[in-house]
């Protein structure tokens, strides 16, 4: 089971795939996404043990050269995090939503990860760029008090201005809203 994970965004589509194929060769990481994103951009994001992430990371960024836009490591990720990502989450039922709106998919994987760590939520979606602009959100569920905590913290770990767009939380949202968020 992986618990880190790694991503590299690229402003070359070219580049991306050079990357790509150099962390795919790296021992003991193995590829969750690999695609372009809006707006013309690639991202590459990788998961697998600690060290391993940590060093293909490394074996990656030393081929992007001057297509870096950004990167991203996280050690002892939230058990939550990478279904979500993958889009294979089972939210059950919305008792309070909260959405985290950011201007990268790197931000969004942060916040996502620092909402699960820090109160009881479950963690529904968290796009990446693709058809949003190269913006990325996350959707969240659990009781108000969990969700607001949640929300709260994705947010904080967000120290950077301008990183974060909104942040929205619905208590006891409309039960034909939950197609859509899933």
């Amino acid at each position: 089971m992986a618990n880190a994970i790694g991503l590299i965004e690229l402003c070359s589509v070219a580049k991306g795939f050079e990357v790509s194929d150099a962390l795919l060769k790296a021992a003991g990481s193995y590829l969750i996404e690999a695609h372009s994103v809006c707006p013309g951009k690639f991202i590459v994001l990788i998961a697998g043990e600690t060290a391993d992430v940590e060093s293909s990371l490394n074996d990656g960024l030393s081929i992007a050269e001057d297509a870096l836009v950004d990167k991203l490591f996280i050690p002892n990720i939230h058990p939550q995090l990478l279904p979500a990502i993958r889009g294979t989450s089972a939210p059950g039922d919305l008792d309070a939503l909260g959405i985290i709106e950011t201007f990268s998919a790197s931000s969004a994987i942060i916040a996502a990860d620092q909402a699960a760590k820090k109160a009881d939520i479950r963690l529904i979606d968290v796009r990446l760029a693709n058809a949003l602009g190269g913006k990325g959100y996350l959707t969240l569920t659990g009781s108000i008090g969990s969700v607001r905590s949640a929300v709260n913290a994705g947010c904080m770990a967000l120290k950077e201005e301008g990183i974060l767009i909104r942040r929205v939380i619905i208590p006891q949202p409309h039960p034909d809203l939950r197609k859509s968020v899933m």
